[in-house]
């Protein structure tokens, strides 16, 4: 165990999960951008002990930093919840290897949709990957969590999961610090029956891993994560992660069972605290994964209404949780609309995009927001990457007008393959790539086509048009993003061409190229009250009480998407800022 410091440090989940892993002598780590958890690699990157990167996708992210836990060196893969889907097909397999360093899988899940485009709940991935899991229910949890987590995977021989929430990820609070504890590298011993899955090698390493279960099962019967705490005997609660602290907080005189190392389940535990109290009632988000394990053993319970299936929970919800009663509140809370920055380079390709009239498959990405009122020019989002892999089959079946869209970190992460398969397979049409020149959604990181490293140190930069050439594209025309005219010039060539086309609307996100040309001029007597200017969705333009367009001096950067939106003059360039 790490030795402790007489120092804190005011960190959040994410932060202090990423200090843990330090202390605990983490040598490798990778992920890729994915709110909630991006900001645990980007902690881990401040470490020069750690060799930390931003991998082209979470697959690749996860076998590299396994592959460096096989090597002997502890190593930590994080990503979003739905980053974790990306990398199954190696996580399903890697609990039958197992490993020699220690190797912990740190994934982030988002109940209440923030920034996601579905709330699965991970823990069911533990049961169904035949892996350990561990809950924090706070920022010095998690730390805490992190040497107990390496030293678990080494003592069974397998690799660990360790699930926050946003709240858990995103919370911050004094975190005691302490030293970091070097490992010794373990080294590579060649050993084919344990490492090269073929399907008889796999068979016997399925055995062995239905032993280490039963292993971890007893473990944790006993382990220090998993707390009874005996008061008021007429209410027990059994829970794990963030819905503790709730639940404490409403009610403090009742009695928990609180899990912290939750799958496998510790069957006595469990049976044994429900023996201490009147009634059990099981406090979740999301799926019930306890709930179902109390109705496995026979444990008679306060089942939840399955409305709260849906939602993040909060500390207000407890009470109706308790007493069964449905969820009221299904739809989301009410929030800022969501909208494109000032300047976002994507506002003129959705514009021209809209003008067409085009169906549009999009992305994920701040792209995304082209879906939105009052640009309302794409039609489609589902996953990483499928912006194009969509496009393809929008185009076999509905023909022309069907454009695809995606970014360039998402283009790199999992667009290109969609791209190679359009190519092969004979499709026609158009894909337009938003290069912004960074990973804009998620906080501007770097991804290959920016030529830095996670760390900062400068790489080889990897070339869009060069890529998209090589996968089999017919064409590829570069433009600026803020130049409509162009925009809708090309693709009006390209779509009525019989070939694959990509065109790169090329211009940096605002929030990395600070650049910024003299605000908009605005002549009120030009100004027929047409507002077609206003649905580029700019927020630096907006209805003033007379009906006049108003222009925000402070916010407007000079993009002057909204000039060319304007036919009649009253939108002109301000000009450059002067030296």
């Amino acid at each position: 165990m790490p030795e402790a410091l007489e120092q804190t440090a005011f960190l959040s989940g994410d932060e202090a999960l990423a200090r843990g892993a330090y202390e605990s002598g983490v040598a490798f780590a990778a992920s890729y951008p994915g709110t909630p958890a991006t900001e645990i690699l980007e902690s881990l990157a401040q470490y020069p002990e750690i060799n930390a990167q931003w991998s082209v996708n979470e697959k690749v992210a996860y076998e590299v930093a396994f592959g460096a836990a096989i090597a002997g060196v502890r190593s930590i893969f994080s990503s979003k919840h739905v980053g974790l889907n990306v990398a199954m097909d190696p996580l399903m397999t890697s609990a039958y290897v197992g490993v020699s360093a220690g190797f912990v899988i740190v994934t982030a899940d988002e109940p209440g949709l923030h920034s996601s485009q579905n709330e699965q709940d991970n823990r069911l991935i533990a049961r169904f990957a035949k892996m350990p899991l561990l809950e924090p229910a706070d920022p010095c949890e998690a730390k805490r969590m992190m040497p107990y987590a390496f030293e678990l995977s080494e003592r069974h021989d397998i690799p660990v999961i360790v699930r926050l929430t946003t709240r858990v990820a995103h919370t911050k609070e004094n975190v005691p610090l302490g030293l970091r504890v070097e490992m010794a590298p373990k080294g590579f011993t060649p050993d084919p029956a344990k490492y090269v899955m073929v399907p008889r090698n796999a068979y016997f390493r399925h055995i062995d891993l239905e032993k280490r279960l039963l292993a971890l099962k007893a473990e944790a019967e006993s382990s220090p994560l998993n707390i009874i705490e005996i008061n008021d005997p007429a209410l027990g609660i059994i829970t794990s992660g963030v819905a503790y602290l709730y639940a404490k907080e409403v009610f403090p005189n009742a009695s928990f069972l609180k899990l912290g190392f939750s799958y496998p389940f510790p069957e006595k535990l469990i049976r044994a605290f429900a023996a201490k109290v009147k009634e059990v009632v099981v406090i979740e988000e999301l799926e019930p994964f306890l709930e179902e394990e109390l109705q496995r053993l026979g444990i008679k319970h306060r089942a939840r209404h399955p409305s709260w299936r849906v939602g993040e929970l909060r500390p207000e919800d407890i009470r109706a949780v308790v007493d069964g009663s449905a969820r009221v509140d299904i739809e989301p809370a009410a929030s800022r609309k969501p909208v494109m920055c000032p300047g976002c380079p994507h506002r003129g390709v959705y514009s021209v995009l809209k003008k067409l009239k085009l169906t549009v498959t999009g992305d994920i990405g701040c792209y995304t927001l082209g879906a939105l009122a009052p640009l309302s020019a794409m039609q489609t989002c589902l996953c990483m990457g499928a912006g194009v892999t969509m496009f393809e089959g929008f185009r076999k079946v509905l023909g022309k007008n069907v454009v695809g869209v995606i970014g360039d970190g998402t283009f790199m992460h999992s667009g290109i393959a969609g791209l190679v398969n359009a190519a092969y397979n004979a499709t026609r049409g158009v894909l337009v790539i938003l290069d912004n020149a960074t990973t804009a959604m998620t906080g501007t990181q770097p991804h290959p086509a920016t030529g830095t490293t996670a760390k900062g140190v400068p790489t080889k930069a990897l070339v869009i048009e060069d890529i998209c050439k090589a996968c089999g594209a017919d064409h590829v025309d570069i433009v600026s993003a803020y130049d409509a005219a162009a925009i809708e010039k090309v693709l009006r060539k390209r779509l009525d061409e019989d070939a694959l086309s990509v065109i790169i609307a090329r211009t940096p996100c605002k929030l990395i190229h600070r650049a910024k040309s003299l605000p908009v001029e605005f002549n009120a007597a030009k100004c027929v009250k047409c507002y077609m200017c206003l649905n580029i969705g700019c927020p630096a333009l907006s209805r003033g009480q007379d009906g006049l367009i108003k222009v925000d001096q402070d916010i407007c950067v000079g993009c002057y998407v909204c000039v060319s939106s304007c036919k009649f003059d009253a939108l002109k360039k301000g000009g450059e800022v002067p030296a």
